[in-house]
């Protein structure tokens, strides 16, 4: 997984029923875009991401 700052990465809700959350990656502190990603959600919480398999980065050209 790749990324740059100002793109977004969504994280699927881990229950059924519960939303994905939705972030602006401000910090990527991997080599060459790689993870972890400093992460700000929509609340305003943020967070070093290491994605999973239920992350998605939504690449500018996607949005």
């Amino acid at each position: 997984m790749q990324a740059m700052v100002g793109e977004h990465i969504r994280i699927s809700g881990k229950v059924v029923g519960s939303p994905a959350r939705r972030g602006e990656i401000t910090e990527v502190r991997g080599e060459d875009g790689g993870p972890p990603y400093l992460v700000r959600f929509d609340d305003g919480h943020e967070m070093l991401v290491f994605p999973g398999p239920d992350c998605i980065v939504e690449h500018a050209a996607d949005r």
